[in-house]
């Protein structure tokens, strides 16, 4: 092809071959082949495959994590607390992410206050793991000087204790929580499932390394327990406990139990036991002490029953105020066993049958009763 330049002269250009016909649409249908993959490819990825790839990376990524409901807390009968809940911190590790630098294991180690070679042992026995506790139910400033380290691995989780103010005085009674924050004895115990009340539930975005990078929000929330008051006086109960204690040593004794309650009512305002334990540092617990003995000893009731049969034997008309009872010779047959006084008192009258806790006298004044008449009576 020739084209006139400047100054008259012409120029000669190639012409380019024309395309030849099969590579051309040989190049249309490779882009068309491809354009058609990549549809599909992302057809299948966003719309086929979304929910799939969708879970799996939920999976990775998205936790649900419990809410710890608060422990309802124990009252005496003016409001006085006598079982609360404070909140701690329980620090946890993932073994295969703590630091191999010696310097911070031995900073980390110091701060739990462990030695280096316990700490090393006990890593290395989680080191299969991904979850190992260093140290439960820490104050939350203890806690935070520990996390201030920056240490990897080392994750705080939030939860509850429980702190008896009363200590020992109460402890039979109120009995105690593990370290879940679950009751082990006394009402602690018997009232578990109203007092613990139940965990919420939230939805988080975490890391590989289980750190939180988003709430997303809160699934349910935590219904904290019930709060329960007692008819016991803290005030009666510290009394009744002193008392106790006092009398104990006076007479060497090896325990001793002390109720008191309200005549009129029947409410119990005191129950104080020997041998106790303080419910808030169990170091060398004496398991003795554990036992409320006024609820779970078997005691024969004795003397106690004598002046309510001598009422119903009053009321009765058998005898009169001014009766007397030969009580010798201080012992007697009733089937096949055998009633003693201490010894052969002798003739007594009625207040004199009291006085003397006479078994003789007051069973032959209450065999005189018909079978009924107590049961009847009381």
């Amino acid at each position: 092809m020739k084209r006139e330049g400047r100054g008259g002269k012409s120029r000669q250009y190639p012409i380019a071959p024309p395309l030849a016909g099969g590579r051309f649409f040989f190049i249309l249908l490779a882009v068309g082949l491809a354009s058609a993959i990549l549809i599909g490819r992302i057809t299948l990825l966003q719309v086929i495959d979304r929910p799939f790839l969708q879970s799996q990376g939920d999976a990775r990524t998205l936790r649900h994590e419990a809410i710890p409901a608060h422990r309802g807390m124990i009252t005496d009968r003016n409001g006085e607390p006598l079982a609360i809940s404070t909140p701690v911190v329980t620090l946890w590790a993932n073994p295969q992410e703590l630091p191999t630098d010696a310097i911070q294991r031995v900073m980390l180690a110091q701060a739990l206050g462990m030695s280096l070679d316990d700490f090393e042992s006990r890593v290395a026995r989680y080191s299969s793991r991904e979850f190992m506790y260093l140290r439960r139910q820490m104050t939350p400033d203890a806690a935070q000087r520990i996390l201030d380290l920056r240490t990897p691995g080392v994750y705080p989780q939030r939860e509850y204790k429980r702190y008896y103010p009363a200590g020992e005085v109460a402890a039979q009674i109120l009995g105690v929580t593990n370290v879940d924050d679950v009751g082990q004895e006394g009402l602690e115990l018997a009232y578990q499932p109203y007092l613990a009340g139940h965990p919420g539930q939230r939805r988080v975005i975490k890391d590989r390394r289980g750190r939180l990078v988003r709430e997303l929000g809160v699934i349910r929330e935590a219904q904290p327990g019930g709060e329960l008051t007692l008819a016991i006086d803290q005030r009666i109960q510290y009394m009744a406990y002193r008392e106790l204690r006092a009398a104990v040593a006076e007479h060497q004794a090896d325990g001793g139990v002390l109720v008191m309650m309200d005549a009129r009512t029947g409410e119990v305002l005191a129950m104080a036991n020997l041998p106790s334990y303080n419910p808030n540092n169990r170091a060398g617990l004496d398991p003795r002490g554990l036992r409320n003995q006024a609820l779970v000893d078997v005691f024969e009731p004795g003397s106690v029953m004598k002046p309510l049969a001598m009422a119903a034997v009053l009321e009765s008309g058998i005898v009169g105020r001014d009766a007397v009872v030969d009580t010798s010779p201080g012992w007697m047959r009733l089937d096949q066993f055998t009633i003693r006084d201490f010894r052969n008192y002798g003739e007594l009258d009625l207040a004199g049958i009291l006085e003397k806790s006479s078994n003789i006298g007051m069973s032959r004044l209450a065999l005189q009763l018909s079978d009924t008449a107590i049961w009847e009576k009381y």
